[in-house]
């Protein structure tokens, strides 16, 4: 049960709305096999599935090296909390030389290895459909990653709701779902320059930054991996901490500790995708062609 009754009428009359064509959506599926990651878009959307048809949905979470260790134990502990079936899934990316490559297509071969894996699963199991946590907005940006699912049949419930991100914060909020305020998070890989190798100890090396960034307490950041320079991107409503002496001195001691000759706070602040603002508009075109 969702209550509104915290929220603006209108805006609690329209979130019904798209809420209730979410459920009309799962409800036609039958039974679906959902990507799950533990971010809010599909925490929600697992947890609206499992509301809508029980047993007949499974969470399928891919486990991997991209996969942050924080990420993973969040994610099931999140599964089980509330009831949703789960079962995690390895995916063998790192396998594949052209997602090592880490060109600008990365995202493509490594949410087609997930899809891939799903798509196995779900003959095996017996369900009938594969869905993923894509919301309205995430179609403005360059993600080849939607090019896979599009290749793979996968459905985004969430788009033919018309949810956007905040759209689904609210929802979560409403449901009583910890998830809601949930910082953006996104696989290991994708803080890594287009053009630098996937490695395992590159993203160990990553994880490691962020773990250290999360326990001086920042909630929303990336570290950006740019060989031997560390690119550090927090909120800006959470610079300020980051801009004393003492902690400049601190971050700069652990991140050469950890391998990085220099280091630098992005101006900035945090925001998703920020690697991709080196691409030229010709670039981006030909890339989604090919993919």
């Amino acid at each position: 049960m969702i209550d509104f009754s915290w929220s603006d009428p209108r805006m609690a009359m329209e979130l019904s709305h798209k809420q209730s064509r979410l459920e009309r959506r799962l409800r036609e599926l039958g039974s679906v096999l959902v990507a799950y990651s533990g971010g809010v878009d599909s925490a929600y959307l697992a947890w609206s599935a499992q509301q809508v048809l029980g047993d007949a949905m499974l969470a399928v979470l891919a486990d991997s090296p991209s996969l942050a260790r924080r990420h993973l134990a969040e994610a099931v502990t999140f599964a089980e909390r509330h009831g949703i079936p789960l079962q995690i899934l390895r995916t063998a990316e790192m396998e594949n030389a052209d997602y090592v490559r880490n060109d600008i297509q990365r995202c493509f071969h490594c949410k087609n290895e997930l899809f891939t894996v799903m798509s196995a699963a779900r003959e095996r199991l017996g369900f009938a459909h594969l869905a993923y946590g894509m919301n309205l907005d995430d179609r403005g940006d360059f993600r080849p990653g939607q090019n896979a699912a599009r290749q793979h049949g996968v459905i985004a419930p969430l788009v033919e709701a018309d949810l956007t991100k905040d759209d689904i914060r609210t929802l979560a909020r409403a449901a009583g779902l910890e998830a809601w305020d949930k910082p953006a998070s996104a696989c290991l890989s994708s803080r890594l320059a287009y053009g630098q190798a996937v490695s395992r100890e590159g993203l160990n090396r990553i994880e490691q930054s962020e773990d250290y960034l999360y326990g001086l307490g920042f909630r929303q950041f990336r570290v950006r991996d740019h060989g031997e320079i560390a690119r550090i991107e927090i909120d800006r409503r959470e610079m300020a901490g980051a801009l004393t002496p003492g902690m400049m001195e601190e971050l700069s001691k652990k991140f050469k500790m950890l391998g990085f000759q220099y280091v630098t706070l992005d101006c900035e602040g945090y925001r998703s995708g920020s690697l991709n603002e080196t691409l030229s508009a010709s670039t981006l075109s030909h890339a989604n062609r090919l993919s």
